[in-house]
């Protein structure tokens, strides 16, 4: 049995643009950004915050990567739909034009940053997206020309259409935990998390999804920060014994760490029924729903102290 969504978005799914194929992205070299910024114009979004007035990309408009996030005590919640509609309208977002995510870049950790935002508005209906491989880091290695004056977008007045085909809840989760529900679960953290010896700060408990599987979001990465290729991504996943044919939930502590999981496996290998529990962690540890390689308290408080 796989996870159930309402009819009527089942419906809806059939005729939105989300389900459009994407023929921008999902991954864009910074050579050929330069190319289609001169011929195409695609907008540019750089999630990096402060680090933006320091030098980005000509034309670059500045989309602090916490716009796209929770608030603090669950920073991997979804935003609502009204807040990110009125967001996207104020950085010029358009449904039409071709959209490309710049993120710093310098670890592989940050790419989750540009990862989660390409999720969100691919959840929203945008179709024609990329992540810049390698973010600014890679653009400036390439010695491709920067700026540092600001760019003001002109608002816009997109209408968003939210699908959750790529949302798995904590009531979905809890039905797979339960086996109410198939799927495969992937944890995207580190081992240490993973095993229940480190914790998120916001997170109620230690420990896993029961059942799990480990792929840290790091295995999807080849010389630092340059993501691997469709084959290697396919043989990734295939490793694991991942497949279309059974939903797959990728998961972390804030949805951050997943999000690489869920594009590695969604967009780069090309699996269809791959979903990002966006709570992820922290928002699970604090049901009562069962959680495995969980530490007794001693253990969890020598786990502390240790950082071990």
């Amino acid at each position: 049995m796989k996870i159930l969504f309402p009819a009527a978005l089942a419906l809806a799914s059939l005729v939105s643009p989300a389900f459009a194929q994407n023929t921008f992205g999902p991954l864009i070299a910074p050579e050929a950004l330069s190319e289609k910024l001169e011929a195409d114009a695609p907008l540019v979004l750089d999630i990096r915050g402060d680090a933006y007035a320091e030098g980005h990309i000509p034309g670059a408009v500045s989309a602090p990567y916490a716009q796209f996030r929770g608030p603090a005590d669950n920073p991997g919640q979804v935003i609502p739909e009204d807040q990110l509609e009125a967001t996207l309208r104020g950085l010029g977002v358009t449904m039409d034009r071709p959209l490309a995510i710049v993120h710093e870049g310098d670890t592989d950790t940050d790419f989750g940053a540009a990862a989660r935002v390409y999720w969100t508005l691919k959840s929203s209906g945008l179709t024609q997206l990329a992540i810049v491989d390698g973010g600014m880091t890679a653009w400036e290695a390439e010695s491709l020309p920067t700026s540092t004056e600001g760019s003001t977008p002109t608002p816009s007045e997109i209408d968003i259409a939210w699908t959750d085909k790529w949302l798995a809840t904590t009531d979905d989760v809890a039905a797979v935990v339960k086996g109410e529900s198939e799927a495969t679960l992937v944890d995207a953290r580190p081992a240490s998390f993973f095993e229940g010896k480190q914790s998120h700060g916001a997170a109620e408990r230690p420990g896993t999804l029961p059942g799990a599987q480990n792929l840290t979001h790091s295995e999807f990465f080849k010389d630092g920060t340059r993501t691997v290729d469709p084959e290697t991504a396919r043989s990734i996943s295939e490793r694991l014994g991942l497949a279309s044919d059974r939903p797959i939930v990728s998961f972390c502590n804030t949805g951050h760490w997943a999000a690489t999981d869920w594009f590695a496996m969604s967009e780069i290998a090309g699996l269809d029924n791959v979903k990002l529990y966006a709570d992820s962690m922290v928002g699970y540890s604090k049901t009562d729903n069962e959680m495995a390689n969980v530490p007794g308290l001693f253990q969890n408080l020598i786990n502390q102290v240790t950082g071990n």
